[in-house]
Protein backbone atom coordinates (compact mmCIF):
# COMPACT_ATOMS: atom_id res chain seq x y z
CA UNK A 1 0.00 0.00 0.00
CA UNK A 2 1.34 3.80 -1.20
CA UNK A 3 1.79 6.39 1.60
CA UNK A 4 -1.42 8.33 -0.64
CA UNK A 5 -3.51 5.45 0.15
CA UNK A 6 -2.68 5.49 3.67
CA UNK A 7 -2.73 8.74 4.18
CA UNK A 8 -6.40 7.95 2.91
CA UNK A 9 -7.36 5.11 5.05
CA UNK A 10 -6.31 7.16 8.19
CA UNK A 11 -7.89 10.86 6.99
CA UNK A 12 -11.42 9.87 6.37
CA UNK A 13 -13.88 6.84 7.31
CA UNK A 14 -14.83 4.57 4.73
CA UNK A 15 -18.12 6.71 4.44
CA UNK A 16 -15.91 9.37 3.11
CA UNK A 17 -16.86 11.55 6.16
CA UNK A 18 -13.17 13.18 7.79
CA UNK A 19 -11.36 11.59 10.97
CA UNK A 20 -11.87 14.28 13.39
CA UNK A 21 -8.97 13.44 15.56
CA UNK A 22 -6.61 13.12 13.17
CA UNK A 23 -7.53 16.39 11.56
CA UNK A 24 -7.33 18.09 14.69
CA UNK A 25 -3.27 16.26 15.20
CA UNK A 26 -2.77 16.70 11.62
CA UNK A 27 -3.87 21.20 10.48
CA UNK A 28 -1.34 22.54 13.50
CA UNK A 29 1.51 20.51 11.91
CA UNK A 30 0.69 21.26 8.57
CA UNK A 31 0.50 25.13 8.99
CA UNK A 32 3.71 24.58 10.38
CA UNK A 33 5.27 23.24 7.27
CA UNK A 34 3.59 26.60 5.70
CA UNK A 35 4.64 29.13 8.29
CA UNK A 36 8.44 27.81 7.49
CA UNK A 37 8.03 28.63 3.89
CA UNK A 38 6.84 31.74 3.93
CA UNK A 39 8.82 32.99 6.91
CA UNK A 40 12.00 31.35 4.93
CA UNK A 41 10.78 32.47 1.60
CA UNK A 42 11.03 29.16 0.11
CA UNK A 43 10.29 29.02 -3.77
CA UNK A 44 11.80 25.51 -3.83
CA UNK A 45 11.82 22.22 -2.39
CA UNK A 46 14.07 18.86 -3.88
CA UNK A 47 13.98 16.49 -1.03
CA UNK A 48 12.27 12.79 -0.41
CA UNK A 49 9.19 12.71 1.47
CA UNK A 50 11.77 10.43 4.17
CA UNK A 51 13.72 14.05 4.54
CA UNK A 52 10.50 16.24 4.63
CA UNK A 53 8.92 13.77 7.79
CA UNK A 54 12.28 14.49 9.80
CA UNK A 55 12.26 17.91 8.99
CA UNK A 56 9.04 18.47 10.11
CA UNK A 57 8.68 15.76 12.73
CA UNK A 58 5.63 14.22 10.96
CA UNK A 59 4.77 11.47 10.22
CA UNK A 60 5.46 10.20 6.40
CA UNK A 61 1.43 9.87 6.02
CA UNK A 62 0.91 13.18 7.00
CA UNK A 63 3.41 14.16 4.70
CA UNK A 64 1.67 12.90 2.50
CA UNK A 65 -1.24 14.98 3.04
CA UNK A 66 0.28 17.50 3.09
CA UNK A 67 2.22 16.99 -0.19
CA UNK A 68 -2.14 16.39 -1.86
CA UNK A 69 -2.49 19.80 -0.21
CA UNK A 70 0.13 21.27 -2.15
CA UNK A 71 0.27 19.15 -5.43
CA UNK A 72 -3.00 21.12 -6.88
CA UNK A 73 -0.46 24.18 -6.87
CA UNK A 74 2.00 22.47 -8.91
CA UNK A 75 2.70 23.08 -12.99
CA UNK A 76 4.61 19.27 -12.40
CA UNK A 77 2.43 17.14 -9.85
CA UNK A 78 4.18 14.68 -8.19
CA UNK A 79 2.13 11.32 -8.96
CA UNK A 80 0.39 10.82 -5.74
CA UNK A 81 -0.32 6.87 -6.74
CA UNK A 82 3.63 5.73 -6.45
CA UNK A 83 4.19 7.89 -3.50
CA UNK A 84 6.84 6.64 -1.22
CA UNK A 85 9.11 7.45 1.91
CA UNK A 86 11.86 7.42 -0.62
CA UNK A 87 10.33 9.52 -3.42
CA UNK A 88 12.07 12.39 -4.75
CA UNK A 89 9.87 15.38 -4.61
CA UNK A 90 10.33 18.65 -6.60
CA UNK A 91 7.86 21.56 -5.38
CA UNK A 92 7.65 24.68 -6.80
CA UNK A 93 6.27 27.14 -4.93
CA UNK A 94 4.38 30.13 -6.37
CA UNK A 95 2.86 32.37 -3.54
CA UNK A 96 0.02 33.74 -5.59
CA UNK A 97 -1.18 30.59 -6.89
CA UNK A 98 -0.43 29.29 -2.94
CA UNK A 99 -2.26 31.99 -1.83
CA UNK A 100 -5.58 31.64 -3.86
CA UNK A 101 -5.98 28.29 -3.51
CA UNK A 102 -5.87 28.36 -0.02
CA UNK A 103 -8.62 30.82 -0.49
CA UNK A 104 -10.41 28.58 -2.71
CA UNK A 105 -10.16 25.74 -0.50
CA UNK A 106 -11.48 27.90 2.94
CA UNK A 107 -8.12 27.32 3.94
CA UNK A 108 -8.54 30.34 6.96
CA UNK A 109 -6.09 29.14 9.06
CA UNK A 110 -3.37 28.79 6.50
CA UNK A 111 -4.16 31.87 4.19
CA UNK A 112 -4.69 33.69 7.64
CA UNK A 113 -0.97 33.28 8.62
CA UNK A 114 1.20 36.40 9.15
CA UNK A 115 3.94 35.25 7.79
CA UNK A 116 1.83 36.27 4.26
CA UNK A 117 2.65 39.99 5.15
CA UNK A 118 6.42 38.73 4.44
CA UNK A 119 5.91 38.13 1.40
CA UNK A 120 3.19 40.36 0.05
CA UNK A 121 1.62 43.71 1.18
CA UNK A 122 -1.80 43.60 2.66
CA UNK A 123 -3.51 45.99 -0.22
CA UNK A 124 -2.16 42.75 -2.61
CA UNK A 125 -3.67 40.20 0.21
CA UNK A 126 -7.07 41.55 -0.10
CA UNK A 127 -7.01 42.09 -3.94
CA UNK A 128 -6.11 38.58 -4.18
CA UNK A 129 -8.57 37.58 -1.91
CA UNK A 130 -11.13 39.48 -3.53
CA UNK A 131 -9.79 38.40 -6.94
CA UNK A 132 -10.61 34.41 -5.51
CA UNK A 133 -13.99 34.80 -4.47
CA UNK A 134 -15.04 36.89 -7.41
CA UNK A 135 -13.84 34.34 -9.97
CA UNK A 136 -16.12 31.69 -8.23
CA UNK A 137 -18.69 33.81 -8.84
CA UNK A 138 -21.40 33.11 -11.28
CA UNK A 139 -23.64 35.84 -12.42
CA UNK A 140 -26.83 35.09 -13.97
CA UNK A 141 -27.59 37.39 -17.58
CA UNK A 142 -30.67 38.12 -17.09
CA UNK A 143 -33.82 36.25 -19.17
CA UNK A 144 -36.20 38.07 -21.71
CA UNK A 145 -39.68 37.36 -21.07
CA UNK A 146 -41.82 36.80 -23.84
CA UNK A 147 -43.68 40.17 -23.47
CA UNK A 148 -41.21 42.31 -22.71
CA UNK A 149 -39.75 44.66 -25.82
CA UNK A 150 -37.34 42.17 -28.51
CA UNK A 151 -33.63 43.26 -27.59
CA UNK A 152 -33.07 43.43 -31.26
CA UNK A 153 -34.97 46.65 -31.41
CA UNK A 154 -37.86 46.04 -33.85
CA UNK A 155 -40.31 47.37 -31.32
CA UNK A 156 -42.05 44.09 -30.98
CA UNK A 157 -42.51 41.78 -28.26
CA UNK A 158 -39.97 39.43 -28.11
CA UNK A 159 -42.47 36.39 -28.49
CA UNK A 160 -43.86 37.94 -31.98
CA UNK A 161 -40.33 38.83 -32.82
CA UNK A 162 -37.07 36.77 -32.27
CA UNK A 163 -38.73 34.66 -29.56
CA UNK A 164 -40.84 32.78 -32.33
CA UNK A 165 -37.74 30.91 -33.60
Amino acid sequence: MGLYEEWFKIAYTKDGQTNKKLWDEYVPKEQKIYEYILENKVESMDTTVKELSEKFDMSTQFIAGFIDGINDTQENKVDMESLTEDSKISLKIDFEVLYKKMVEYKADNLYNLPQWKNIFSENQLKVFYKNQKNSKTYVREEKIGRNDPCPCGSGKKYKKCCGMN
